[in-house]
C-alpha cells in the first residue's frame, strides 16, 4: 500500500487493486469499474471513444448519503430494433452476458419462445457471480439484443420481451 496526501488528511490506496482494476477494464472493454470500501471508493474508468488509451483513475470519498438517480434509458435509433427497446429487458449491473448455463448447453431462450414470468432469460456475470436474468412477465422473446460472452453496461438492451 501507498499514501497519497490530500488537505484533509492521508488516505490509504492499494496501488495492487487500481493496477489490478485497471487490467479488468482492458480484458472486458469495460469503460469503468467503481468498488466502495467503508467510506472510501475508487472508480477506475476511461473514455469509451479510446479504448486503447490508458484508463484515467479517480479516487472520491464516498457521499454520507447517496441520493436516488434517475437514469434516461439508452435507446439505440440506428438500429432496427429502436422501436422495441423500449419493451427489452435491461441489464441491472455491468458484466458479461451468457445466453447458457455453460459452453455447449442449450440456449436460455430463443427468439420465438415463449417465456413465464421468472423464466431465465440469460445470465450476467458480475464479480465472478452469475446473475439470472428473468422475465418480468409472460410473452414471447421477440429478439435477443446481445451476442454470448458480450460485455454490457448498465442498462443496456438485452432481450425483447412481448
Amino acid at each position: 500500500m501507498s499514501d497519497i496526501s490530500h488537505n484533509s488528511g492521508a488516505m490509504q490506496v492499494d496501488v495492487e487493486l487500481v493496477r489490478q482494476l485497471a487490467e479488468l477494464l482492458d480484458t472486458t472493454q469495460l469503460t469503468e469499474i467503481e468498488v466502495e470500501d467503508g467510506d472510501r471508493k475508487i472508480r477506475v474508468a476511461r473514455k469509451a471513444a479510446a479504448i486503447n488509451a490508458a484508463p484515467a483513475m479517480h479516487y472520491a470519498p464516498a457521499p454520507a448519503a447517496a441520493a436516488p438517480v434517475a437514469v434516461a434509458p439508452q435507446v439505440d435509433v440506428a438500429g432496427p430494433s429502436a422501436a422495441s427497446d423500449a419493451n427489452a429487458v435491461r441489464s441491472p449491473m455491468v458484466g458479461t452476458v451468457y445466453l447458457a448455463a455453460e459452453p455447449g448447453a442449450k440456449p436460455f431462450s430463443s427468439v420465438g419462445q415463449s417465456v413465464a414470468a421468472g423464466d431465465t432469460l440469460l445470465i450476467v456475470e458480475a464479480m465472478k457471480v452469475m446473475n439470472p436474468i428473468t422475465a418480468p412477465s409472460a410473452g414471447v422473446v421477440k429478439a435477443i439484443l446481445v451476442d454470448n460472452g458480450q460485455p454490457v453496461e448498465f442498462d443496456q438492451p438485452l432481450v425483447v420481451v412481448e
